[in-house]
């Protein structure tokens, strides 16, 4: 399991245990604070990924150090996992709202409203603390050219959204305000920060999904739905074989690939079965 699942989670998938979604854990002055800070400017996300441009073009012992500062304080802060859509339905069978906002981090990358996050509440919306510290800070990404601001979408629907953006091969990721407190679920692809810092910029703020794919070659067809789907680059096809298969070492256990496959060829297991990748988060 991966390191947020033994600190907070009790040997158990963290973002499935209830307290860390706890509404008074928002009373804390700091996490709001930092929430506030955090939904004020879009623009300091962009000058941050130029930041670690400057930092990945240093020597390598530099690197080395500051590196492990910067994620060691981005665990305590804002932190994310990947995670498939079975999951996201468990999260909001305990969850009592949800809320879609525009998402930052396109505003801060292509200067558009995606509303591609979903901000969870234990409480009633018209209640929860998240969602007045937001709505408190007035900026104007929240708002964008449909005035919409943060909608309260029903469970059922919300759930439906997922599904439509899976086909659309955006995966999901749960992210932590001042760990452990959970306040939503993202939506992402090449676009997300997140993504980039991870996958492109080699500072992982995203723990890998407790799951690794698998294809069955037997019921593979070769249409490479899931190889254009696969937002890691972990899926590969062989012309001799007309098969795909998947690198577990690159695998994110997202399970977008599944929705694309016309077969139903592939599966999620558990990391921990995987060999390979067991103790690749």
């Amino acid at each position: 399991m991966c390191q947020f699942c033994h600190q907070h989670g009790e040997g158990k998938k963290w973002y499935l245990k209830a307290e860390n979604y706890a509404e008074h854990l928002l009373s804390d002055f700091k996490r709001s604070k930092y929430i506030q800070h955090f939904f004020r400017d879009p623009q300091r996300l962009q000058d941050r990924m130029k930041l670690l441009d400057t930092l990945n073009r240093m020597p390598g012992f530099v690197q080395a150090v500051i590196k492990p500062a910067i994620l060691g304080r981005m665990k305590r802060m804002h932190h994310g996992q990947v995670l498939p859509l079975e999951d996201v339905e468990k999260i909001f069978s305990f969850v009592n709202s949800v809320v879609r906002l525009p998402c930052i981090c396109r505003q801060a990358a292509l200067g558009t409203e995606e509303r591609y996050c979903y901000g969870l509440s234990m409480v009633p919306a018209e209640t929860s603390k998240l969602k007045l510290i937001v709505e408190a800070v007035g900026a104007d990404y929240l708002t964008g050219p449909d005035v919409k601001g943060l909608e309260t979408v029903p469970k059922k629907e919300a759930l439906t959204q997922f599904k439509e953006l899976e086909k659309k091969s955006l995966f999901h990721s749960v992210w932590t305000f001042m760990t452990p407190f959970i306040g939503g679920i993202c939506n992402c692809d090449h676009d997300c920060m997140a993504m980039k810092a991870t996958v492109k910029k080699s500072l992982p703020v995203m723990f890998r999904a407790e799951y690794v794919a698998g294809v069955e070659a037997d019921l593979c067809n070769g249409c490479k739905n899931c190889f254009r789907a696969c937002q890691f680059g972990a899926i590969s096809f062989s012309l001799a074989l007309e098969k795909v298969y998947v690198d577990p070492l690159l695998c994110y256990g997202c399970g977008v690939c599944r929705v694309h496959c016309r077969n139903n060829a592939i599966t999620l297991t558990d990391r921990k079965m995987n060999s390979a990748a067991a103790d690749i988060w």
